[in-house]
């Protein structure tokens, strides 16, 4: 069962990889700036969509873990003067083992009990970045950080970054779906269908939630890290737990248990706040009286809109609505 299957479909992919990456070619600057977002919430939310969709271990704390590798990466570029290239799978390995932290009361609890407890990453690591040498990390001020540089040369516009950026995601893309593909992943699924029937089966059900959040902790941290370098600036602030929430919503949108639902959710909702803020003018336009309201309030609104509308109407996602599409492809004119 290969990944890809056909030659229409190696057509297809080839294609889209050649097309995505000529794209700094023709499209401005705000364009390829949705699309550097977009590639580092893709590559954070394949690894909450490993813990969640796959394993069945809930997290709200994903954020502060992607605050982890930023703000390691930051402090190895400026203090130490690592080059990017070095920082960034440090990064990703200093955030999966705070995610190894966190994830050790999955021995004992799960559920709501578990989301609870990795709620305690959002509220104890900011804290510590905050007040654990400020001096340091820049306490509750911006911390200026570095672009990163080829043989001397710095990439600081977005095209630069994307070439660095979109690789990574798609590289990351690929590993998390042969992930799913192998006994670590199948060990995942029947953690999440049962996990008291994997136990009887002798797997090993706590190394595996264990290798669960490592996994998720290490592409938050890559995600973070080049969050920071893209951003070339990282503060507390950026990684509060309205964000968490919103990865979440990701996934619900995307497909729990999909990687390609993964890369849909991600997409979907950072275009959907990109629409949110468009169509804000127009509406504080229309309601001059709530103007200041109506700014601060839509995308939330939106976005809360659309979760509710697909957990009623589309619980499994985005991914499976394109799996029945395929399917119906695929065996038409004879639907029955």
């Amino acid at each position: 069962m290969a990944i890809v299957r056909t030659r229409p479909h190696w057509m297809i992919l080839v294609f889209g990889l050649v097309a995505l990456l000529a794209l700094p070619l023709i499209a401005s600057g705000r364009i390829l700036s949705i699309m550097n977002l977009i590639g580092i919430t893709v590559i954070l939310v394949h690894g909450l969509n490993i813990l969640t969709g796959y394993c069945g271990q809930i997290s709200i704390g994903h954020a502060a873990f992607m605050m982890v590798g930023a703000y390691t990466s930051a402090l190895l570029t400026v203090y130490l003067k690592f080059p990017f290239w070095v920082a960034l799978p440090v990064a990703g390995l200093a955030a999966g083992i705070v995610g190894l932290i966190f994830g050790a009361p999955s021995l004992r609890v799960k559920g709501f009990y578990l989301a609870m407890a990795t709620l305690a990453a959002q509220f104890i690591i900011p804290w510590v970045i905050v007040n654990v040498r400020p001096d340091i990390t820049g306490g509750s001020q911006s911390f200026r950080v570095p672009a990163p540089t080829v043989g001397g040369i710095a990439l600081n516009t977005q095209a630069d970054m994307f070439y660095i950026i979109i690789p990574i995601a798609c590289l990351m893309t690929f590993f998390a779906k042969n992930l799913a593909r192998t006994r670590m992943g199948r060990a995942f699924v029947a953690i999440r269908d049962n996990d008291l029937a994997a136990e009887v089966m002798g797997i090993n059900v706590f190394r595996y939630k264990l290798f669960a959040f490592f996994i998720s902790a290490v592409f938050a941290g890559i995600s973070g890290s080049l969050w920071a370098h893209w951003m070339r600036v990282v503060a507390y602030t950026h990684f509060e737990l309205h964000h968490s929430i919103w990865f979440l919503g990701m996934i619900i949108v995307g497909g729990m248990g999909y990687t390609t639902g993964a890369v849909m959710g991600a997409s979907f909702v950072r275009i959907l706040d990109e629409f949110s803020a468009t169509l804000s003018p127009i509406v504080a336009e229309i309601l001059p009286a709530i103007a200041g309201q109506v700014s601060a309030a839509l995308t939330p609104i939106v976005f809360g809109l659309v979760v509710l509308l697909f957990i009623v109407f589309e619980p499994r996602g985005l991914a499976h609505r394109w799996e029945i599409i395929k399917a119906t492809y695929r065996i038409w004119p004879f639907s029955y």
